[in-house]
């Protein structure tokens, strides 16, 4: 055991730590920035070091550390270790070759053992005073694993050694205070040894830069032109764009995966704007704002006061060389965005000189997976998992048909040729080449809206169209890959079938579709394991299990409920809540939102001992779990006592009650009723003219446990409350 002695250490030291390179990916210097964050911090406190602050900066060309307010050494450490055992270190009380060899290795004398009992017997031990290291010593030792143990996609050998980083390291600058601390990086034939020099702006101050001090760093920086803090660059772009869409008579959108991409791409930024020809505003909004933001990392920007987002021909793009020769950038970027925006109109004009549905026979040259065929065979599935669906829900003969249709068409825009040049746009283009075809409008919306929630964010289809094409098309997908026997384990989903799942929840429950899941799952499994050859109770089971996590997870995590409770009315290892949950998604999560109500208002309080001390002795009987009258089950002539007739009459009036809390899911009928008959249970178990329930007689005592199992069941229409820990 280790312990941390509190001793004066002086010392107010700044260590810098920058790693130059040549320009990293956007993606990896935020992810490395991140690690760093994370890591330093415990590196430094498992070394015992205690700082002010640890800030992490990162620009394309350097990742750089600045740590405040470190001590000069380790505070100093009291280390208790144990020896061999008491009687084999000491003979009538003098020390053996095993405490003489153990003291040594130690490094101390003989008297420092010391003698203690322990759950083994009594051992040796002895307390060591270790004092601290250096400050300057430990980092030279932290830094080369700060850098080496970053991680992350693509890393690159360079020169000949075999040293992997994200890019090359051409310099490295590492300050203690006003000193040089001296660390070596060798790859192969080459090393890279630490300095103060570091390298400024490539265009705007190119010549070195030479740090005096770690606390410099920021300033010295920034009068190279070199803007080190990530969140001050994104302050400045931000600020940069919105002025020059104002200016222009306009507004723009700061996306978040942009600006933060932008950021990580510049070391000195500048706002730049340019134009195109107004004539590309004949294409679809979507298709210009892709091509702008995701193809050219460009800002777009709309017209103000329009009541749809309506485009100006303009656009900002984020410049890191000389702000003077801005007209220069603007014009090297028009270039570029026009041939896009031309490539854009060619697709799109080519993709109008037909209607949708003459696309689907391309389909069938596109594979969906290897094994499960086309996209054109995943789509024939689809409609008829939405048959299913419209089926099950009695939707009106009209509304099926828009589903059909939907489901139909809902992936023809796929082989297109402006979604093969811009993947992004798949739904979105196939609404409006829909419309555009004279296909009905919700039809049209449901080709858009299927992929919703795509992950980014928990936007819903807005038509029951659109829901049930949706839930289709990822049951579909579920039920094929996990046929195949592709189950995510661990992080590797590569089918996104978690989302995927999660979705079909969530659509379900935020519109309160009354979607049979279970039955859904047996009837879709049922089809693919006779078209493939699969065993379908296997591939039901494992569907089951994986949809019941998804259901877990987000009453849990999005809705709230205390993990116990959501165990109560999803059942641990009871088929009987399994097969209730997958078949009434709304009922699962009213319960649980119940529970968690009555928890909050204390209400549980009242039934929780009525309920659970019934369902503790109800396990010893073998009444059946699913029976709420108690006539058929219950005999009167065996009853002794007057609290067997009382609770036997409460029950029988409880049976309408919870009848009604079933029909309505008002489970407050239920709760409140259980209340009422509480006194009655209490009576039984403890009243002036209580009962043994465990009677020498086994029919009375079974009688008995059936009263109390009678209980137990009409608790169990709500939850499980042999699950639901007792509130402190």
């Amino acid at each position: 055991m280790t312990k941390v002695k509190s001793v004066d250490i002086s010392g107010n030291l700044a260590f810098l730590l920058e790693v130059g390179t040549e320009e990293l990916p956007a993606s990896f210097l935020s992810n490395a920035i991140t690690q760093w964050q994370k890591r330093i911090p415990q590196s430094l406190e498992a070394n015992g070091l205690t700082t002010e602050a640890v800030e992490v900066y990162g620009t394309p060309r350097r990742l750089a550390v600045l740590i405040k307010s470190l001590p000069s050494q380790q505070p100093d450490r009291e280390e208790e270790i144990k020896g061999p055992p008491a009687q084999a270190a000491f003979k009538d009380g003098k020390p053996t070759p095993a405490a003489v060899g153990f003291a040594k290795k130690q490094g101390v004398e003989i008297d420092a053992l010391e003698i203690r009992p322990t759950d083994k017997g009594e051992f040796v031990f002895v307390q060591k005073r270790i004092p601290g290291r250096p400050v300057a010593e430990i980092l030279t030792e932290l830094v080369p694993q700060w850098i080496w143990g970053l991680e992350g996609k693509r890393f690159m050998r360079w020169g000949d050694g075999d040293a992997k980083f994200s890019r090359p390291i051409r310099w490295l600058v590492a300050l203690l205070d006003a000193e040089v601390l001296p660390i070596e990086l060798v790859n192969g034939s080459k090393t890279i040894k630490s300095d103060r020099i570091s390298q400024g702006h490539r265009v705007l101050h190119p010549e070195t830069v030479t740090i005096t001090q770690a606390t410099d760093y920021l300033t010295t920086l920034s009068h190279a032109y070199v803007t080190v803090y990530p969140d001050e660059r994104a302050n400045v772009i931000k600020e940069q764009v919105n002025a020059l869409a104002e200016n222009l008579g306009g507004y723009t959108v700061i996306y978040p995966d942009l600006l933060e991409e932008v950021t990580n791409l510049v070391e000195y930024p500048s706002a730049v704007v340019g134009k195109f020809e107004p004539e590309f505003l004949e294409l679809p909004t979507e298709v210009i704002t892709e091509v702008m933001v995701t193809h050219q990392r460009y800002f777009p920007v709309f017209k103000i006061g329009s009541s749809e987002q309506e485009l100006l021909p303009n656009f900002i793009t984020i410049s890191n060389g000389d702000p003077t020769k801005s007209d220069i950038v603007a014009v090297g970027n028009e270039r570029v965005i026009r041939a896009r925006l031309a490539d854009g109109r060619f697709f799109y004009e080519a993709d109008l000189t037909k209607p949708l549905e003459s696309f689907l026979p391309q389909l069938e040259k596109v594979t969906f997976q290897e094994e499960l065929g086309s996209l054109r065979a995943k789509v024939d599935r689809v409609v008829k998992i939405a048959e299913q669906i419209t089926t099950k829900l009695e939707l009106e003969a009209n509304q099926s048909q828009k589903i059909q249709r939907a489901a139909l068409l809902c992936k023809a825009d796929l082989v297109t040729q402006m979604v093969y040049e811009f993947p992004e746009l798949q739904g979105i283009m196939g609404e409006k080449y829909a419309l555009l075809s004279g296909e009905d409008a919700e039809v049209a919306k449901a080709i858009f809206q299927h992929y919703l929630p795509t992950g980014a964010g928990d936007i819903l289809p807005e038509t029951l169209t659109g829901q049930i094409v949706g839930l289709a098309d990822r049951l579909d997908t579920l039920v094929s890959i996990f046929g195949l026997g592709l189950i995510p384990s661990g992080s590797s989903d590569p089918f996104a079938l978690r989302r995927a799942a999660n979705a079909v929840v969530k659509i379900a429950l935020f519109y309160n579709l009354p979607i049979n899941l279970d039955d859904l799952l047996a009837q879709i499994s049922a089809d693919f394991a006779a078209k493939f050859d699969k065993n379908q109770a296997s591939l039901t089971a494992a569907l089951q299990e994986f949809f019941l996590q998804r259901i877990r997870t987000l009453l849990q995590e999005e809705k709230q409920i205390d993990y116990d409770l959501v165990n109560a009315v999803l059942g641990e290892n009871d088929p009987e809540y399994t097969e209730r949950a997958l078949k009434d998604l709304l009922d699962v999560r009213d319960r649980a939102l119940y529970l968690q109500q009555i928890r909050n208002d204390n209400t549980l309080d009242t039934i929780y001992e009525t309920v659970n001390r019934s369902t503790r002795l109800a396990a010893q009987g073998d009444l059946d779990t699913k029976q709420l009258e108690p006539t058929p089950v219950v005999r009167q002539e065996l009853f002794q006592k007057s609290s067997e007739v009382a609770l036997y009459n409460a029950l029988v009036d409880l049976v309408p009650q919870t009848e009604a809390a079933q029909q309505t899911r008002n489970y407050q009928l239920l709760v409140a009723a259980l209340a009422n008959i509480a006194p009655a249970v209490s009576n039984f178990f403890d009243g002036a003219d209580s009962v043994l329930v465990m009677d020498t007689d086994p029919e009375v005592k079974r009688n008995r446990l059936h009263l109390l199992g009678l209980v137990r069941n009409h608790a169990r229409v709500l939850a499980d409350f042999g699950a639901i820990v007792k509130n402190l």
